[in-house]
């Protein structure tokens, strides 16, 4: 271990190639199909907001700093960025502590910390963290120590304790997706099935005792998804609104600031969390659907870049960060259609946020370096670090 370190300065400065090399390898198509995203994201909240302000033109600034900080990213060498993943978890992980001590408490849950001028929501940040770390950790994993319970142990761990952390803010959602990022991670490093069988066993079993727990808006959550008529103007007031919105804009919708459910403040968070509404309405099936395309094809270039890597760092990492992409975008749209209880979950690059725009550039930005850098050497097993 102790050539460790020298073995990856070597490598690094051996392979660090030039600039104008790297700016060519970025695939500007992708970044090209992101901008397009954030324009639907721009177009959708002038509308809720009747304007450019209150919401609009924040967009615009956040994905134009969050398309800076993609780039810069892009061009760092990822080795250079598993060296830096246990440092990033235990940020991350840090900053989970100090919201639940010192957090602002907002609609009656406690998620969110003021770092300057920025309302940070650490709970988004430790997915992208948590897809580094066990990264890092299995990078090196062979067939012999994926069977071997004590190996898987640590990353459980690793796991636990940010959805622990999250599901005390009380944030449910966020707590469940980051979860099954780890689940995808394991999966993709050659975890067995049978320990996956006996880790959903374990949830079976705990899922009693964790819903005895949920607060009563959570409870409320479930039952109102199970029959949101029961409780029109109170728990089920946004879902039935939500399919109002979808419904009312037919094939080719009302047009673009023509929409009356979320003109006339039917709708609730139009901003944030059904902002896909907005866009339904007013932009009708077509709109709709060409939305779920370009996500769809964002969400399968982080799968390609998996596939292409050849290394495993970047292959686990891309897995990580695609199935949180897809968790994102697959949550929310199945939320605002009733498919499941409804779930502060936004829509990447299209709703209000600030958080949520930083976290989602930040991992496309992860991932861009995963891509420019697929073909570059780590260092071999018994000289590399852990």
């Amino acid at each position: 271990m102790s050539g460790a370190a020298p073995y990856e300065r070597r490598l690094l400065l051996r392979d660090r190639g030039g600039l104008l090399r790297k700016l060519w390898r970025i695939p500007w198509s992708f970044v090209l199909l992101l901008a397009a995203l954030a324009s639907i994201g721009y177009v959708a909240l002038y509308s809720a907001g009747g304007g450019p302000e209150p919401y609009a033109t924040k967009h615009a600034l956040r994905f134009g700093f969050g398309l800076v900080l993609m780039l810069s990213l892009a061009l760092v060498d990822i080795r250079l960025i598993a060296r830096l993943a246990w440092a990033g978890y235990a940020l991350g992980l840090g900053l989970l502590v100090l919201v639940l001590l010192h957090g602002n408490v907002g609609k009656g849950a406690q998620r969110w910390i003021d770092i300057g001028p920025l309302q940070l929501q650490p709970s988004e940040l430790m997915k992208i963290m948590l897809a580094l770390a066990l990264a890092a950790w299995f990078r090196r994993a062979g067939r012999e120590r994926m069977g071997n319970p004590l190996f898987l142990l640590p990353p459980a761990l690793l796991v636990l304790a940010p959805v622990g952390l999250i599901l005390k803010q009380p944030n449910l959602g966020t707590g469940l997706i980051t979860a099954m990022i780890g689940g995808a991670v394991f999966f993709a490093a050659g975890a067995r099935l049978w320990q996956f069988a006996l880790a959903l066993g374990a949830a079976g079993i705990a899922a009693p005792i964790a819903y005895a727990h949920l607060h009563d808006y959570q409870r409320a959550r479930i039952t109102t998804f199970l029959d949101p008529e029961s409780d029109p103007l109170g728990a089920g007031y946004n879902i039935i609104q939500s399919k109002i919105a979808l419904g009312s804009g037919g094939i080719w919708g009302r047009g673009f600031l023509q929409g009356t459910q979320g003109h006339l403040n039917f709708l609730p968070e139009k901003q944030t969390d059904f902002i896909f509404t907005m866009i339904a309405e007013e932009f009708g099936l077509v709109g709709s659907l060409a939305t779920l395309a370009l996500l769809v094809l964002a969400i399968g270039f982080c799968f390609l870049t998996a596939f292409r890597c050849r290394h495993a760092f970047g292959r686990l990492l891309a897995v990580g960060l695609g199935t949180n992409l897809f968790l994102y975008v697959f949550v929310n749209i199945a939320m605002v259609t009733g498919a499941i209880p409804v779930g502060g979950v936004p829509l990447p690059l299209i709703s209000h946020g600030g958080s949520a725009m930083l976290t989602t550039m930040l991992g496309f930005g992860l991932l861009l370096s995963v891509h420019v850098h697929r073909d570059v050497e780590f260092a071999p097993a018994g000289e590399g670090y852990r």
